[in-house]
């Protein structure tokens, strides 16, 4: 494997920790102390971590050096959209069909998205 795609790995990595101690944190937030629905509890807290993740991701994993930070903003948006959908839909998969606690399907559907995010951000939004 290139050692640049390895480093892109590992920023990733990192900025994804961050990004799901965010996410689980806001989810947390909403969730459990507010009690907002635990759908729209993980869509909020998704969205917040997500916008950080993209400053991190453009300045520190890909580099990017494009003018167009608002377009790179609303593509990295609509790729973590997608990966909201399929975040949601294993946390619905794994709660509400395989009866799993809540935040252990919450790990699982973080893992599950952030491939999708990675690969789409490396062909897609940064390439």
């Amino acid at each position: 494997m290139d050692g640049n795609l390895i480093g892109k790995v590992l920023r990733f990595s990192v900025t994804g920790l961050l990004g799901a101690a965010i996410d689980f944190g806001v989810t947390y937030l909403f969730k459990e102390i507010l009690k907002v629905n635990k759908f729209v509890s993980n869509a909020i807290g998704f969205t917040l971590a997500a916008t950080l993740c993209f400053f991190l991701n453009k300045y520190w994993t890909y580099e990017s050096q494009s003018p167009l930070a608002w377009s790179e903003y609303f593509t990295f948006i609509a790729v973590s959209l997608v990966g909201l959908g399929i975040n949601t839909l294993v946390l619905y998969l794994l709660t509400e069909k395989l009866g799993w606690h809540f935040y252990l399907s919450k790990c699982f559907a973080i893992g599950v998205a952030a491939v999708w995010n990675f690969l789409a951000n490396l062909l897609i939004t940064f390439a």
